[in-house]
């Protein structure tokens, strides 16, 4: 079974349009108080996910493991694009608090 076969709906969109230029079909995937957080700093609210994504540069993702967990789902990804470091394996994306219609937490780290 691949990870995409495994992976939630929404959480497959996101990786679908988190490696494109900024849409609103992707602001759309996050519920209106959602928490993201990234290089542990936290942005809370549609406007403060817009502002972290005008800061972090787009990327490509390859997704290699799908973890389901009393928590939430974990992602483990390797992403690719213009950062020191490129390419960089072993990222994971942790979900929690969402459901078909949105998420609410996303805490991105190693």
């Amino acid at each position: 079974m691949t990870p995409n076969q495994v992976t939630p709906t929404i959480i497959r969109r996101y990786f679908e349009l988190a490696g494109q230029p900024d849409s609103e079909d992707y602001f759309a995937l996050f519920a209106e108080d959602a928490v993201v957080e990234d290089e542990s700093t936290e942005y809370r609210g549609i406007a403060a996910i817009r502002e972290w994504r005008r800061e972090v540069p787009r990327v490509s993702y390859e997704l290699t493991d799908v973890e389901e967990t009393p928590a939430g789902t974990v992602v483990t990804a390797t992403i690719t694009g213009d950062f020191p470091g490129s390419p960089f394996a072993g990222l994971r994306f942790r979900f929690s608090g969402y459901d078909d219609s949105a998420i609410r937490v996303l805490r991105i780290a190693p």
